[in-house]
């Protein structure tokens, strides 16, 4: 994702450079950074991979730095130190969100119906947290879907075997296994086949569309000024993404709210008996859904990926599920625990590969300090997990895939350990982190398991492709093809 400026832009520059003075914060106590440009501060500077240009520049200026992203302040934090200056000792404060201009909602609905995008901790944003750990990410809700999760992945299992000797993009049957999953989980159906020929690429085009153009520059978030003109059209676009997702399950909420009887209660039934409107419904599903589906399909790709290249942790995989799991017909969940070294390998995963590279970002809603310098009021703030995760002062040897460091280490990613955050951590946490932590586990655990694992043609492992492509979640640059034996 590149950070570039349409040429229609460059005719209102005259016009901007007369209010530019209005936007800059008169502080004299930033965090340093690279020098910006005038008017478009550090945008060309920037590229493709923020992530990595942000863990460039804090190598030079120090792990809490400020850039220039036209008229908009942001302050970056890459090491675990500043981590846990914004996610832990000012998370209170800290804790607000700067919601992005494209996002297709009215100021008042973020508040009233987001639980990731409401702009503070308001009661209501408490309220939709605490409903979702109770009917879906506590304990007890975790152990009764158990069932259902362990039902989707075998139905994965047997249509990967239905596929023997044949090329496979295995994103894509993740996607389908997860999807699937959620759709139980919240409508008891399922929504899509897993064959990635049939209509899951339609679906998953749809959900990765509008996350994306939720995380894509704007120039209506660099220049607050020309919000109002949606210049790039991506508030229309993300509205048009929008409708078709809701366009989806419009038809099963019209069906609940006018059934009758209604034995086997989803989570569907369960707003639609605490009085949500359709309104809080379709934006709390649509954030579940696109935050739920796509990060997790993504680190199984990028685990997958790197076993298939590192022989030996595959190697040691194998054989701690041939000893915990043997013959068994499927692999269930009571079994995550007894499964050491996948924890490892899955937490080395999301090191290297952290599903979100930037945390969602926050916004101070008022001037604070943040290790002596000053963070003037409206600043957006950025974690870069990714720099974390690749920090050599915190993990030796970095860019290497070593699960074995995480099992005689007590580093965990629930938010205690600001050197290992791919989850966040303090109030604004991933609420699906019990959920995701079970599905990721349990579903490479699976295809280790059950299968021999290839590439087509006989390619080389090592000589894949490992490039990254920055979005909202960090994407293999080209898809994982693999063929199940």
């Amino acid at each position: 994702m590149e950070y570039t400026l349409p040429a229609s832009f460059l005719f209102l520059l005259p016009f901007f450079l007369l209010i530019l003075k209005q936007f800059i914060p008169k502080s004299r106590n930033l965090p340093p950074g690279p020098r910006p440009w005038p008017a478009i501060g550090n945008i060309l500077q920037i590229g493709k991979k923020p992530h990595i240009s942000m863990a460039e520049f804090a190598k030079i200026h120090g792990p809490l730095i400020s850039v220039r992203l036209g008229t908009q302040l942001v302050i970056v934090a890459s090491s675990p130190d500043s981590a846990t200056e914004i996610l832990k000792t000012q998370d209170r404060l800290l804790a607000a969100r700067s919601v992005p201009k494209a996002a297709p909602y009215e100021p008042s609905n973020i508040d009233q119906h987001s639980i990731i995008w409401s702009s503070d901790l308001t009661n209501h944003w408490k309220f939709l947290r605490a409903f979702c750990r109770t009917h879906l990410f506590s304990p007890k809700a975790i152990e009764s879907q158990a069932a259902m999760r362990e039902k989707k992945m075998s139905k994965m299992i047997e249509f990967l075997r239905s596929r023997k000797g044949k090329t496979v993009k295995i994103s894509e049957i993740l996607f389908g296994t997860v999807l699937n999953t959620l759709r139980n989980l919240f409508f008891s159906s399922d929504l899509c086949d897993l064959d990635y020929e049939g209509n899951t690429s339609g679906i998953k085009h749809v959900i990765r569309k509008y996350v994306e153009l939720g995380a894509m520059p704007n120039i209506s978030d660099f220049y607050p000024v020309f919000d109002a003109l949606d210049m790039q059209g991506l508030r229309k676009q993300a509205k048009i993404y929008q409708d078709q997702l809701i366009n989806i399950w419009s038809d099963f909420v019209k069906e609940k709210r006018q059934a009758i009887n209604r034995e086997n209660q989803d989570f569907l039934d369960v707003m639609i008996d605490g009085g949500f409107s359709d309104l809080k419904i379709n934006m709390l599903l649509i954030e579940l859904i696109a935050a739920g589906s796509d990060t997790t399909t993504s680190t199984i790709e990028w685990a997958m990926a790197e076993l298939l290249r590192n022989k030996d942790a595959m190697h040691k995989l194998r054989a701690e599920l041939r000893s915990k799991i043997g013959g068994k017909d499927i692999i269930t969940e009571s079994n995550i625990s007894e499964l050491p070294y996948l924890a490892a390998c899955v937490k080395e995963t999301l090191r290297i590969h952290p599903a979100t590279p930037f945390l969602i970002p926050r916004r101070a809603p008022e001037t604070c300090k943040i290790m002596n310098y000053t963070i003037p009021k409206n600043s957006r703030l950025f974690v870069n997990g990714w720099a974390i995760g690749h920090d050599p002062k915190t993990w030796e040897d970095p860019l290497s895939f070593r699960p074995e460091r995480f099992l005689d280490s007590n580093v965990d990613f629930r938010g205690q350990h600001f050197e290992f955050i791919p989850f966040g951590a303090g109030r604004r946490i991933c609420p699906g982190l019990p959920f995701a932590r079970q599905q990721v586990h349990l579903i490479l655990a699976s295809l280790i398991h059950y299968f021999e694992w290839s590439l087509p043609n006989g390619e080389d492992p090592m000589q894949l492709d490992m490039e990254e492509k920055f979005g909202v979640t960090l994407q293999k640059e080209k898809p994982l093809l693999v063929v199940p034996i």
